[in-house]
């Protein structure tokens, strides 16, 4: 019992207690959102949203355990064992509550494979660009080809098997970000550009569906928007009146009007900060954007000091996810970004989301736990 005791007394000097509080702390101010959004539909989402966490903390300590070294070299078979995974859902894949078929059912219990592989992502494309000891191997043309080919896998099968575009564009984001931390040529960016550019028509005519195409011109077409996109735009519209109602302070929770008679839509997941905004005004929105941007330093911060190239790229691959789910979120509820279904990290409703960002929060907690691998040149 006493080694158990100093184990995890040297646990705790060691590991990262600023992210794990802080990543508790959101989890907390989530769950009480959630049990004022959720109560209208008499379901068990607090409680489920509570076990999420609590799994969510066990897997936070047992990640930061792992060596991220031994598990980043064997990132080809990462890679295999990521694209099965999506591969499940050709067979077993469930909508949920959402057009996507994007989940995992056993029981009551959903996982949503991309969320679960971006993890795997984040730890292939740091490795390969961690492990070119120059510029020159790493902007050779193999190396970015093969680093595309990585993301260009797991882009299409999530695209083609649950039509998650939402989920898909992460990665995009997660890649770019990583490519420019982690030194990657500006013009590769250029060429990146003008494929993008050149392939935007074809994605558009072939890739997107209607609804999808939609929600995006809704926003720069306000004549369509008038017309067929009012059913689309009811959502925003229904997000942007729910925050401007609650002024500075809110309505208060488990009082605000449109909160508490389901006129949010999915207001406990997507709409998370909608409902926020309702019921605990613009000073409970600006205390959500204060706790991730404090996480998404913390892991900036983390990375840096790691002092070597694999753990820098970890930790940004991380903080890369929580920019993009936090700004399209919010964007979405504000009405200024297309509606394509991301969780808000930590606070929305949703089991794999929640164990999923535990697990990432354990990765950059391990970096700090560990000293520079040798092999890994400094930053």
């Amino acid at each position: 019992m006493r080694k158990l005791f100093d184990a995890a007394a040297r646990y705790v000097r060691e590991a990262d207690m600023f992210l794990l509080s802080t990543s508790l702390l959101c989890s907390i101010f989530g769950c009480i959102l959630i049990a004022s959004a959720a109560r209208i539909y008499n379901g068990r989402h607090l409680q489920i949203q509570i076990l999420a966490t609590i799994l969510g903390i066990i897997l936070f300590v047992i990640t930061s355990l792992f060596d991220i070294d031994l598990i980043a070299d064997k990132y080809k078979l990462l890679f295999v064992v990521g694209a099965l995974f999506i591969l499940t859902l050709v067979k077993w894949g469930e909508s949920g509550d959402t057009v996507n078929k994007a989940w995992l059912r056993f029981g009551g219990i959903g996982i949503q494979p991309a969320e679960v592989v971006k993890i795997i992502f984040i730890i292939i494309i740091a490795h390969m660009i961690a492990d070119k000891r120059d510029r020159r191997a790493l902007n050779a043309p193999s190396s970015i080809l093969s680093m595309l080919f990585v993301f260009a896998v797991y882009f299409v099968l999530i695209v083609e098997v649950s039509a998650d575009l939402g989920s898909a564009s992460v990665y995009l984001f997660i890649l770019l970000i990583m490519f420019f931390l982690g030194g990657v040529s500006m013009k590769w960016f250029a060429i990146a550009g003008a494929a993008i550019a050149a392939a935007l028509p074809l994605m558009w005519k072939f890739v997107l569906d209607d609804y999808q195409k939609l929600r995006v011109q809704v926003i720069f077409d306000k004549e369509l928007a008038a017309t067929e996109g009012l059913k689309t735009l009811w959502q925003a519209n229904q997000s942007v009146r729910a925050i401007s109602s609650g002024g500075f302070l809110g309505q208060g929770l488990f009082r605000g009007r449109m909160t508490q008679t389901d006129l949010i839509p999915q207001q406990h997941t997507d709409f998370i900060f909608s409902a926020a905004g309702e019921e605990l005004g613009f000073v409970g929105c600006i205390a959500i954007v204060a706790l991730l941007c404090a996480l998404i330093g913390r892991c900036i911060y983390v990375g840096v000091k790691s002092n070597n190239t694999l753990g820098f790229l970890v930790c940004s691959g991380v903080a890369a996810t929580l920019i993009f789910q936090t700004l399209e979120n919010i964007g979405m509820c504000l009405g200024i970004t297309p509606v394509i279904g991301l969780t808000l990290p930590f606070f929305s409703y949703g089991g794999s989301s929640v164990v999923t960002t535990y697990i990432m929060m354990g990765l950059v907690c391990g970096v700090k736990m560990r000293p520079r691998p040798s092999r890994y040149r400094n930053m």
